[in-house]
């Protein structure tokens, strides 16, 4: 079916409807660090008709829903917004009656019972999440020495699984086939580096959920956060301004050469706003805006406690 045919194919939806897609799909799209071109290549959808779904201008067909969700790496459900599974929405009633100490305990008894707890050498491997141009790799470099640990930077790693660059990964194998490498890698860290590890992780993990729930389990991590005018500025310096490479993972800030900064600005606004509930979860956040390297250092040292040194 042609691109075209497959954009028109649609039975008429209410504009309720429609607009609330629309506002999903932007979400998912900022979640996922993708800039409609991406997400138009990945898809075979043209970015004019992605631009019409994302403002509830455009009707839309299953099969272009199908399309949108494969190249995002989600299911058609989670663009429809999936109902909560009502076991959950009871267990859901009942945590809501506990207080903060109790739903300590509680989730400490549903991992013990379940088998779900986190791994035991979780306190001695560091990952930082966040944004790039927050300044993760080069606090996690410093961090890394001053603790005796080795630093790894994921998006290499996940290059060594694939033998391959990130943007031949997209070419080759897509978002779906981009976050299967990215688990593995995952995986494959926490495997080798019992004895602890700094490492930094793409501003996008986050989005998948059962790669971040991993990375929570078996790492202590930090959310190393700025304000986006500092994302913006520090991207710039580095002279490094790449658009969503190839899908969204080592660059997540749009290229200045095709958006206007006023764009590219909404664009991290938006991106940090449909993140910063997952980043929220780190166990520790370091702000670096109007910080030294060497104040947010100190900052991160807190940060980790040193125990786990």
């Amino acid at each position: 079916m042609s691109k075209m045919a497959t954009e028109i194919e649609a039975a008429t939806m209410p504009s309720t409807v429609l607009a609330e897609l629309g506002v999903r799909l932007r979400a998912w799209r900022a979640r996922r660090g993708m800039t409609r071109k991406q997400l138009g290549a990945d898809s075979g959808l043209s970015e004019r008709f992605l631009a019409d779904v994302e403002t509830g201008r455009g009707n839309v067909s299953i099969n272009s829903l199908t399309a949108v969700a494969r190249a995002l790496n989600i299911s058609v459900l989670d663009l429809l917004q999936e109902p909560v599974h009502p076991p959950l929405q009871r267990v859901h009633g009942l945590l809501a009656r506990l207080d903060d100490e109790q739903l300590d305990v509680a989730l400490s008894l549903l991992g013990a019972h379940f088998g779900l707890g986190d791994a035991p050498e979780r306190a001695v491997r560091i990952a930082l999440i966040g944004l790039r141009g927050a300044g993760k790799s080069t606090l996690g470099q410093q961090l890394a020495v001053q603790r005796g640990l080795p630093f790894i930077e994921l998006d290499r790693e996940i290059e060594r699984e694939a033998m391959t660059s990130l943007n031949e990964i997209f070419l080759l194998h897509g978002q779906a086939g981009y976050r299967r490498y990215e688990r593995r890698a995952l995986l494959r860290v926490a495997q080798t580096y019992p004895q602890g590890v700094v490492m930094t992780t793409g501003g996008s993990l986050v989005s998948e959920r059962e790669t971040f729930e991993l990375l929570l389990k078996s790492f202590y991590c930090v959310w190393v956060k700025a304000s986006p005018e500092e994302h913006m500025g520090r991207v710039v310096a580095q002279g490094d301004m790449r658009p969503f490479v190839a899908g969204a993972v080592t660059a997540d800030l749009p290229d200045a050469s095709t958006a206007s900064m006023t764009e590219a600005m909404d664009d991290i606004r938006r991106i940090l706003a449909s993140r910063e509930a997952l980043y929220a979860r780190a166990d520790a956040v370091v702000d670096t805006a109007a910080r030294t390297v060497k104040q947010s250092l100190k900052d991160l040292e807190r940060a980790v406690p040193a125990l786990i040194a």
